[in-house]
């Protein structure tokens, strides 16, 4: 992914890019997105955009292990989320999920991730302290929630399933209010064309609908033209 490809990506939203994947493959049927409702911290952020660094907690019960496998564990999955190509979001499962109680993002490890140069977290698990947290961070949770109760981190570096996505540490996400998606690896060279190709298309019937005096029968027409162009 190159800087014109990134800063093109943080530019549209999450259901374009799902489109333009389409576009890329030609066909209909893409299905690595995530499925239903997640809670944004910042509705009106521009999208994340980066490679994964994944992880798995849980918070409902304490850990079994002793306190210094605990701690080390924790300090090895800031070491993860500190390495690797940039840029990077995190991907964070909850083992506890529907059932999460415990909240791992707020105010501090909003800002401890920002610090080290992760752009924003998509999770399925709980959120707080949505007036402190860094602007530039946005964070896609499943709940929101008061408390951390006992939360631990699990695994690292290891495949996650969050809303219906699985997702490997290094994927490309793409992600806003709408949700997320992995965008293959094969179509990274053509997504911007795609991109392009695809707001070309939509213009065939966004423009005409906007015009003063469109009606039934210019409806038709666009629709016409607009069918014949889209994937």
């Amino acid at each position: 992914m190159d800087d014109a490809l990134l800063a093109l990506l943080r530019t549209v939203d999450t259901p374009t890019v799902c489109n333009a994947i389409e576009v890329a493959q030609g066909k209909r049927g893409f299905d690595a997105f995530t499925r239903g409702t997640l809670i944004s911290s910042a509705p009106s952020a521009p999208a994340i955009v980066g490679y994964a660094r994944t992880a798995k907690i849980a918070a409902a019960s304490p850990s079994t292990e002793d306190p210094a496998t605990i701690r080390t564990r924790r300090m090895d999955y800031y070491r993860h989320m500190a390495s690797g190509p940039a840029p990077s979001l995190v991907v964070i499962e909850d083992t506890d999920f529907p059932d999460c109680v415990g909240a791992f993002w707020g105010e501090i490890n909003a800002t401890v991730h920002r610090g080290l140069g992760l752009y924003g977290v998509l999770t399925n698990g709980v959120m707080r302290d949505l007036g402190d947290v860094p602007d530039d961070f946005p964070m896609l949770a499943g709940s929101l929630g008061p408390s951390h109760a006992f939360v631990h981190v699990e695994a690292i570096g290891v495949p996650v399933t969050v809303f219906g996505l699985t997702v490997h540490p290094g994927d490309l996400v793409h992600a806003d209010r709408h949700g997320a998606v992995v965008v293959p690896p094969e179509i990274i060279p053509v997504l911007a064309a795609s991109i392009e190709k695809l707001q070309a298309t939509e213009k065939l019937i966004l423009e005409p609908a906007r015009q003063p005096g469109f009606d039934l029968a210019k409806f038709e027409a666009a629709w016409a033209t607009f069918e014949a162009a889209r994937t």
